[in-house]
């Protein structure tokens, strides 16, 4: 098993970007669907029509994401770990995805990127978020 760690910086609000990767309506806008996602602990979850399933193991608004990923052909789970992070122009998504089965290693590492975040953060750029994010994050 391998671990993938990415970061990745979108210019959007934190609040933006965590709606993103929870409301089954945004996730299919950018291009994930069909999903079916929540922002609660237990909760499952499929994207891109239940090619990626799982369930949420931890959840703090904003902040941070833990879920169990899995595709049909895995034996078991492996975890992805989003942390949210405001950064002064945008906000920074770091991932460690533990778990992942060696011969799926450089696929998954790739469609972290090429599937999965240039395309959410196309998405949000393209909209043109609150230029004036930062009063309502917190800071």
């Amino acid at each position: 098993m391998n671990t993938i760690k990415r970061s990745f910086f979108i210019r959007a609000a934190r609040h933006d970007v965590w709606n993103a990767l929870v409301d089954p309506k945004i996730l299919a806008a950018w291009g994930a669907g069909p999903a079916r996602m929540s922002a609660r602990k237990g909760a499952k979850f499929s994207l891109w029509g239940g090619d990626i399933f799982g369930k949420n193991v931890e959840v703090v608004k904003e902040k941070k994401l833990v879920q169990e990923w899995s595709a049909k052909a895995w034996e078991k789970p492996s975890k992805a770990t989003f942390v949210f992070k405001l950064e002064k122009l945008g906000t920074k998504i770091e991932l460690t995805q533990t778990g992942v089965p060696k011969q799926e290693y450089v696929s998954y590492r790739d469609g972290w990127q090429d599937s999965y975040f240039e395309p959410l953060k196309s998405y949000l750029e393209e909209r043109g978020g609150d230029p004036g994010f930062e009063h309502h994050q917190g800071g």
